[in-house]
Order: structure tokens, then C-alpha cells, then sequence
């Protein structure tokens, strides 16, 4: 059986049929396996005569509609060129049939009491009625090859759209030479040819099935030239079946206290028409079943004030004359400047190196909106919370945030950078002001800018790496003691301690714990303070 390209569920059921034919063939034959035959013989003769008179249905339907639309004369051309086809399937058919009828008149008809042939499962006669006798070659099947591919040419040649249309769907030729057909290449073929494959000791029933399977193999070409004629019909006329209700605004932006104006009119479409459309700036456009395209392109080049910009498309019909015309439409539109809107605590300015939590928003993009970021002076990290929220990072002096959505630039924002405000560092619970005895251990805390640290918790978190503690008595230092961390020890000061002595506490390193949880030293500066012994 021909291959094709997409097949209706009728086609599917008879190349199955055919398969389940090729293996039996390959069977021993017993009764029961000729009794398939008988089934395969009859199913694929009733399919042949469905296939037939759908087909004379469709050219019928193709008949009355050329008269309901005036009777085009390019239309009776395909109409002619479809029952043209249709008669060169008939000859086909006949000729297999004159076949059928040889072996069934030599062979015997099916007997009415068994319902099977008397020689049903021989083969001498089938060998001699299509492959011949000795050398001559002069039995049917020899000239039926020539004859089935002869007539899929004569089909092709009725126009010039059928031969790539048969071709794609594998039935041009219709009867495949050996070595151009995959299922004749098993080793059981070797040494033979098409006639010999397909009816050499093949048993009468079988035989009967084969010739009934090229029948349909037939009503397989002559349906793909109809359905292709049909598709035709009409195609010199411009019929517009569809009719809707349209409104074109001045503008679709108004202000209160003026006036909204809009023309409003029928549109008609064709189904039928197929157009092609282009449009500058988009390229080829996606045309609906309604024969409405779809112009798209992303908008570029806008200002805040809006840029005015136009597009130009192009449709190309099938006029009524069989030829291409094109028709220009000119379309003027507006670009404005999407908006960023930035959401932060920090919105004036930012801190530096420090993880500023960003969210960015472009309202006018709406459900397009598909960010990414850049920034100048600085870095971009994602944030946690859904699209457009970011962590930008500054590094110097001042930071500009580019802004992208689908690859197209969407503006920039610039900030202001601030230096992070330096900790307080004091002692805890150490009155400062009045003094006291001396105490047996120091901590140091490194308080964070209160503001700072209301915006930026998780960058402001602090403590004091290294101090140093003097005890001192007039000009004379008593003793140093070094505190690596946030508490030291000073009890051995305590104990040389006397009411009027000072201890002086010098801060010598401080460090920061960023938001990444990555740990910086702070320069404070100079921070000495100074407590009294009473």
C-alpha cells in the first residue's frame, strides 16, 4: 500500500487491513488463514466503493456550488480538471475488475452453499494468469505495474498542483519498484520483482485481496487530486463571510470635561480568502481561520512626553482574475516611556556596600513586565520577594540602576550613595560620668546609627575586635591590658588600683557584619575614653 501524509480514519482502517494482508501472505496457508482473506477481500471492496461515491458526493457538492456563485469560468476549469481525475480512476478500477473476473471465470465463483471459491486456495492458475507462462512474461501483472503507474502520471499531469501533492503522500508511483520500496527488501524477495512479490504461488483468495488493495490504492489518488480541486473552488472570487461590529477612537485617553469621539462601522472578512500579511517592523504576520491578522512588535524609542511614530502593513489577495494584489494600510501610534517605580526605605539614597532592598516596578508593561537589571557603581543581586525585587549593592559614590523587560531597555535610575554612619562604642555598665571602683572585667559594645539600623537590620550589626585598657595614676601608666573581643579581663589592674586613678579605654579595631554575613573592619577613628576611680 502507498504511504502518504496525514490519512482520514477510513484510510487508516485499510492500510491496516493491508498489513494484516502482507503477513498472511507470509503464512502457511491453511483454511482458517483463508478465511481472513475472504474478510480482507470483501472489507477492502466495500471501502473502495465508500471512497468511490464520497468522492463523487464532494465533486457534485463542488458543482452546485460553482452554479450558487455565478458559474466562474477558472472555476468550471477545476471542476472539469476534478472529473477528469475521476475518469482516469474508473478506467483503472475497470481494468483491475476485467482482472478479478479473468481468475474468477478460470477459477471458479465463490460457491453460494460454502460462500468460498472451489480453487480458493490454489495457485497454479493465479501463476499463469499474471505471471505467464516460461519466458514470455505476458501474464497481467507484468503490464499491471506499467498500467498503475501510467495512470498516477495521467492524474498528475492534469494539473500542476497534483504532482508534488502525490509525491508527498507516496503514491507517485503507485506501484514502487523493488528496490524503492522498504518492505520488499527482505531476504524471502531476493531475486524477485513487483509482479513476482505480490502474486507469485500466491493462492486465489490472496490474490483477489491484493488486486483489492491496488484498487484502493487508486481511490487514494483520486481522493487526494478531488480534495486538492476543492480547495479551488472560490479561490478567484473574494466572498466575504464574515461580518463584525468595529470602533476606531480618536483616542482611547481622555480627560474629564471633554469630548470622547469614535467612528464605528461594519467590517467584513474572508474565511476562504487566505491572505498574506506583512507589516514593517514585525515581518510576516500570523493570519486566523477568520482571515484577521495579528500586527506585533515591541514598541522602542519612546519619551515622557511620547514619541509619534507609525507602521505600514501590507495584505496580498487573489483577486478575481486569478491575480495577486496588494493593498497598503498605514497605522500611526504613540511611545511613551514606561515609568520606574521604585519601592524602598532607602529611595533617596542608598548605603554603601551595604544590601539595599529594591522593589522595581514598571506599571505600563503590565503582565509583560519580565525584568532584569544592571547596575553602574555598583551590583545586583536578587531579592527575595517575587519579580523586580532586587539587593543593589553600591561601591562608589553614586549607583545607576539600568532597567531591561524581554531584552528591550526600559530606562535607568540613578542614586546617591551615603557612607555607612560609624558606631557609638561605649563601655557597658560603666558610669562614665562619675566613675566608681574599679571593675574586674571591660566589655565593649559598638552601638549601630539608629536610623541605619531601622532600615538596614541586617547590615548594622557590629562589635568591638580589639581594645585596650590603661591603668593610670597622674602622668604614669600603672598598666596595659589588651582585650581581643569584646570583654577583657582587668582584674590584675584592679588590684594596683587607687581612688583617683583613671582607666583610659582605647578602641583599636571595630568590625561590621554585612548582610551577606561577610565580616569588614570599620574605621572609627581615634576613640579613647576615660573612667574615674573613686
Amino acid at each position: 500500500m502507498a504511504g502518504g501524509a496525514q490519512e482520514t480514519p477510513r484510510q487508516r482502517m485499510i492500510g491496516m487491513m493491508y498489513l494484516v494482508l502482507t503477513a498472511l501472505l507470509a503464512l502457511q496457508v491453511q483454511n482458517e488463514v483463508l478465511e481472513k482473506f475472504y474478510f480482507i477481500d470483501a472489507s477492502l471492496q466495500d471501502a473502495k466503493e465508500v471512497g468511490l461515491s464520497t468522492n463523487s458526493k464532494i465533486i457534485t457538492s463542488m458543482s452546485e456550488q460553482i452554479k450558487e456563485s455565478g458559474s466562474n469560468q477558472r472555476d468550471l476549469a477545476v471542476l472539469k480538471k476534478a472529473q477528469d481525475v475521476k475518469d482516469e480512476s474508473a478506467k483503472m478500477i475497470a481494468r483491475i475488475q476485467d482482472i478479478r473476473k479473468a481468475i474468477i471465470e478460470a477459477m471458479g465463483a465463490i460457491d453460494p452453499e460454502t460462500g468460498a471459491y472451489p480453487q480458493g486456495d490454489k495457485y497454479d492458475d493465479i501463476n499463469r494468469l499474471m505471471l505467464g507462462t516460461g519466458e514470455n512474461q505476458d501474464g497481467f501483472a507484468f503490464k499491471l505495474q506499467d498500467e498503475l503507474n501510467a495512470y498516477v502520471n495521467k492524474v498528475a499531469a492534469i494539473d500542476d498542483t497534483l504532482g508534488p501533492i502525490l509525491k508527498g503522500a507516496g503514491l507517485m508511483p503507485l506501484a514502487k519498484e523493488k528496490a524503492d520500496e522498504p518492505r520488499y527488501q527482505a531476504p524471502k524477495y531476493d531475486g524477485m520483482e513487483w509482479e513476482h512479490i505480490n502474486f507469485q504461488n500466491t493462492p486465489m483468495v490472496a490474490a483477489l485481496a491484493v488486486l483489492s488493495q491496488l484498487e484502493n490504492d487508486v481511490v487514494k489518488v483520486e481522493t487526494k487530486s478531488v480534495d486538492a480541486m476543492r480547495g479551488r473552488i472560490g479561490e478567484f472570487q473574494i466572498k466575504f463571510d464574515k461580518v463584525s461590529a468595529m470602533a476606531s477612537a480618536e483616542s482611547n485617553t481622555v480627560a474629564a470635561g471633554t469630548k470622547y469621539k469614535a467612528s464605528m462601522f461594519i467590517s467584513a472578512t474572508s474565511t476562504t480568502l487566505a491572505p498574506k500579511m506583512s507589516a514593517s517592523g514585525a515581518g510576516a504576520v500570523r493570519v486566523d481561520g477568520d482571515g484577521v491578522g495579528t500586527v506585533e512588535f515591541t514598541a522602542s524609542g519612546g519619551t515622557t512626553e511620547g514619541a509619534k511614530k507609525t507602521w505600514q502593513g501590507s495584505i496580498t489577495i487573489r483577486n478575481a482574475a486569478g491575480e495577486d494584489t496588494t493593498l497598503t494600510v498605514k497605522k500611526e501610534y504613540t511611545v511613551v516611556s514606561p515609568v520606574i517605580e521604585i519601592e524602598s526605605g532607602t529611595i533617596n539614597s542608598l548605603y554603601l556596600k551595604c544590601g539595599n532592598d529594591l522593589k522595581v516596578k514598571v506599571p505600563a508593561l503590565g503582565v509583560e513586565y519580565n525584568p532584569s537589571f544592571t547596575a553602574s557603581g555598583g551590583s545586583v543581586l536578587n531579592g527575595s520577594g517575587g519579580k523586580g525585587s532586587i539587593i543593589l549593592v553600591p561601591n562608589s559614590a553614586s549607583v545607576t540602576l539600568n532597567v531591561t523587560s524581554g531584552g528591550n531597555p526600559i530606562g535607568s535610575k540613578k542614586f546617591g550613595v551615603k557612607m555607612v554612619p560609624k558606631p557609638d562604642v561605649i563601655p557597658k555598665g560603666l558610669n562614665m560620668k562619675q566613675g566608681g571602683a574599679c571593675p574586674r572585667s571591660i566589655t565593649m559594645l559598638a552601638v549601630a546609627d539608629e536610623s541605619f539600623k531601622s532600615q538596614l537590620p541586617k547590615d548594622a550589626r557590629y562589635r568591638v575586635a580589639k581594645f585596650r585598657v590603661t591603668l593610670a595614676r597622674g602622668k604614669r601608666p600603672m598598666g596595659v591590658v589588651e582585650g581581643n573581643g569584646q570583654t577583657a579581663d582587668i582584674s590584675s589592674l584592679g588590684q594596683k588600683a587607687k581612688p583617683g586613678d583613671r582607666l583610659i579605654i582605647e578602641t583599636i579595631s571595630v568590625q561590621r557584619m554585612n548582610f551577606q554575613n561577610n565580616v569588614e573592619n570599620v574605621s572609627i577613628g581615634q576613640s579613647v575614653l576615660t573612667y574615674s576611680i573613686n
